[in-house]
């Protein structure tokens, strides 16, 4: 269902893959990362100190993609959602974005196996938006955006369904 005005209309901002681990999973997370998306991967440190997973102020603890081409967010997002066999929970569904998990990546069609790597597994964030939320990030005259234009996790489902065709519960 089109809208007539077209700053109605949602659209996908960005898909962001992020993986975590220390050390040894770290090195294999980013190498997963990198097959997945054949992008540079951004390595994220701690801010706090976690003594059961081995992370402390300042450690490497995780690794992260943002993709912002359309093209590629859409053929990475049906090969994502036919992993999870096109079923979601209403749950992962939130206010402007949606954020799913895949416990082993060998699950992803066109991934195979890689020895290297292990079972892995990664969470992508779906980021949605409306036109004119530029006005908000924007650093020289920002602007105010309006509640009225944030993504609804009603419209987001719909979205979801009429374009990718998943079924949610």
């Amino acid at each position: 269902m089109e809208i007539k005005n077209k700053t109605q209309n949602i659209e996908i901002e960005k898909l962001v893959l992020n993986c975590g681990g220390v050390e040894d999973k770290l090195e294999r997370s980013t190498k997963l990362l990198e097959i997945v998306t054949k992008r540079k991967i951004h390595i994220i440190k701690s801010s706090k100190r976690i003594p059961d997973f081995g992370i402390s102020p300042g450690k490497k603890s995780g690794c992260k993609v943002t993709i912002r081409n359309k093209e590629e967010i859409i053929s990475l997002l049906k090969r994502f959602f036919a992993a999870l066999d096109n079923n979601l929970s209403k749950k992962q569904v939130a206010e402007n974005h949606a954020s799913f998990g895949i416990r082993e990546y060998i699950e992803v069609p066109g991934l195979e196996y890689n020895r290297d790597i292990g079972m892995v597994g990664f969470e992508f964030d779906i980021s949605f938006k409306r036109k004119g939320k530029r006005v908000k990030n924007r650093k020289i005259k920002k602007g105010k955006y309006p509640k009225r234009q944030n993504v609804t996790r009603e419209e987001i489902i719909d979205f979801l369904k009429k374009n990718f065709k998943v079924n949610l519960n």
